[in-house]
């Protein structure tokens, strides 16, 4: 009789405990799908046409139609004294194109031509969905090719930060005319980024999310794919990178407490020829507070270093 009582306390606490994984997971699921939008304001517009101006450039809004018809906006910025370079510049979750000014800023003094698109269900451009790199890779492809075809520049170089870093190296699979890409602070795929979310609000490891609420990023998984038609588990830098010829720059902090350093190594395995600059003292997307001279000399000898690379290789 106690066996029988035991049983059916298990069971009923098996099914509580499903039954509030699922409702998670579904709060979970959308809010995630969902991010909160940071709306360009006509101030940040005012300001960086300031900014333009005081380099000697050009700024102009700019737009293209995704291939599910939605409306992405970005700015094309381009120096009157070029260098016939130009890079492709990607924010992070929950920001807009403002949030790469600082980095548009110092290009721009050293002649490169930039573009700063707004990633979609972010600032001006269309959606309310973000898929983290499953759409966006191809958003990133048709960019590249307006930039391509607007300003014929000698080579297109990338540079993102935390979401737009793992977009970035995933949109390497449909787009491999980057002639080398800078990626901070990015995540290594989707699961693995899942279950670091799920220990980070209790101070808990990885170990969290991969066994006591491990049913809820399934369960999550599970409802994208049949709320929204998308399997987010096809969401992975890490497997991008493994197929890709183009040169890869990694960098992250020791100190990120938001995406951690696991994922840079993560994902550096599985393609030997990427560079990985760990830097000491930073956390999420801070190298260039902690390091902003060092920061800039590698990110601008990178830049150079395979431009020359892609000569050599065409001639």
């Amino acid at each position: 009789m106690r066996q029988s009582k035991r049983s059916r306390n298990f069971l009923f606490m098996a099914v509580l405990y499903l039954g509030f994984c699922m409702v998670a997971a579904i709060f979970i699921a959308d809010g995630t799908m969902h991010p909160s939008r940071r709306i360009l304001t006509q101030e940040s517009e005012i300001t960086m046409r300031q900014a333009a101006l005081r380099l000697n450039a050009d700024l102009r809004e700019v737009s293209i139609s995704a291939q599910d018809q939605m409306l992405l906006r970005a700015w094309s910025i381009r120096p009157n004294r070029s260098n016939g370079n130009a890079v492709i510049l990607l924010h992070g979750l929950a920001d807009n194109r403002i949030g790469m000014a600082g980095y548009a800023q110092f290009l721009l003094a050293n002649g490169f031509t930039v573009l700063l698109p707004d990633s979609r269900a972010h600032g001006a451009s269309e959606s309310d969905l973000a898929t983290y790199g499953l759409l966006e890779r191809n958003d990133i492809r048709q960019w590249f090719e307006f930039l391509s075809a607007e300003d014929h520049p000698r080579c297109i170089f990338g540079f993102g930060e935390s979401m737009g870093a793992a977009e970035l190296l995933q949109s390497l699979t449909v787009e491999p005319h980057f002639c080398a890409v800078v990626a901070e602070s990015p995540f290594s795929s989707f699961r693995e980024i899942a279950y670091d979310r799920m220990g980070q609000p209790f101070h808990l490891g990885t170990w969290f999310g991969r066994t006591l609420f491990r049913p809820i990023v399934e369960f999550a998984l599970l409802y994208v794919r049949w709320k929204y038609g998308l399997d987010m588990r096809e969401v992975s830098p890490e497997d991008a990178v493994a197929k890709t010829n183009v040169p890869i720059f990694l960098i992250h902090g020791q100190l990120d407490n938001n995406i951690s350093l696991r994922h840079s190594h993560r994902i550096q395995i599985h393609n030997a020829r990427i560079v990985l600059w760990e830097v000491p003292g930073a956390d999420h997307c801070g190298a260039v507070s902690v390091a902003p001279e060092e920061f800039d000399r590698r990110l601008l000898s990178w830049f150079s270093t395979n431009q020359q690379l892609r000569l050599r290789t065409e001639n």
